[in-house]
């Protein structure tokens, strides 16, 4: 194994672990690798985030400022940003996910430990990172357009489209001042339980947070309770929000901003899998599309993103919306 990443040899001497075991990690929806590194009675994970697809500046970047600001983000133990190489604290083997399809009794804590991280980053002024603007939140909403449509065969009003959200998510993102720390795949397959046999005392790492940006606190809180990988039934949604509001401010427009957040996210998910189906030859991404095209209905139903769905319903066939987003070919 150790042989078929270039580099790979010398990094490992240098950091030293030079004598270190190398086990491959499966992966899918990058071109990102890892590795588990064992080496006597200590372990790692090697992050391999190679050059031109792959940047693992803004991954050591966030890393450093979460964990100087007291979030469980792995500790860095090397790195070498030009040949693509990061070593960092293992998490262990436990996700959020996987622990939770084997005990489901321990839903609740584990999701109010989750919450209560979001409460915690919340409460720290935005780190130095770009803010989520209009023109992000355009150019992620248009992926439904770019590569769902076209998928489905659709001719639609891309302009209108446009125009669409632009009006529900200006009010948005005029709210998100001041804004958090958004970590923007922050759901159950990227949080490592560290501990979870102790319950409600166990610890959560975060991994996957390259792509934060400053924005609005509701959309970690739908990342996480609108996840495109697994159910969160809507009564478990609503607690988890009541337990976000009882311990950090929200304002009267927060349910409403929520709903536009959903919408907004759920529409770039549903472009996204779209495109690692078409572009990137991975049509299990499929599967996944009809949770997503659900709760991007019920934000829809928000009187807050009318202009939103009478977009939906003058453009993409009631029949296809009843069949949550339809039948894509792969």
């Amino acid at each position: 194994m150790r042989k078929q990443v270039r580099g790979l040899d010398q990094f490992l001497m240098h950091a030293g672990w030079g004598d270190a075991e190398v086990e491959a990690i499966p992966g899918d929806a990058s071109f990102r690798r890892y590795f588990r590194i064992r080496e006597y009675d200590r372990r790692a994970i090697l992050m391999y985030a190679p050059p031109p697809n792959e940047d693992p500046r803004p991954f050591l970047h966030v890393a450093r400022w979460l964990a100087d600001n007291a979030m469980r983000a792995p500790e860095i133990y090397a790195d070498d940003s030009a040949q693509g190489f990061v070593l960092l604290e293992d998490f262990g083997h436990f996700r959020m996910r996987d622990w939770l399809d084997e005990h489901p009794a321990d839903e609740l804590p584990t999701y109010r430990n989750a919450i209560d991280a979001l409460v915690a980053l919340h409460r720290l002024p935005a780190g130095p990172f770009d803010p989520y603007d209009m023109a992000t939140c355009q150019r992620e909403a248009g992926l439904l357009v770019e590569w769902y449509c076209p998928a489905m065969g659709l001719e639609v009003d891309t302009a209108a489209y446009a125009a669409a959200w632009d009006a529900v998510l200006g009010p948005v993102i005029a709210r998100q001042a001041p804004a958090v720390t958004v970590l923007r795949d922050y759901h159950a397959e990227n949080i490592m339980l560290l501990d979870p046999t102790h319950g409600e005392d166990g610890e959560q790492g975060l991994i996957d947070f390259q792509d934060a940006l400053a924005g609005h606190p509701a959309y970690d809180l739908v990342s996480l309770l609108q996840d495109a990988r697994r159910d969160v039934s809507p009564e478990l949604e609503r607690a988890m929000l009541d337990h976000y509001a009882a311990h950090a401010p929200t304002g009267p427009n927060f349910a409403a901003d929520y709903a536009v957040l959903g919408a907004q996210r759920n529409a770039k998910i549903v472009g996204i899998f779209v495109r690692l189906c078409k572009r990137d030859g991975k049509p299990h991404y499929l599967s996944l599309i009809p949770r997503v095209w659900a709760l991007m209905e019920r934000d829809l139903a928000h009187p807050a993103l009318a202009p939103v769905a009478a977009w939906f319903d003058a453009n993409i066939p009631a029949e296809i919306r009843a069949a949550q987003g339809g039948e894509i070919p792969a």
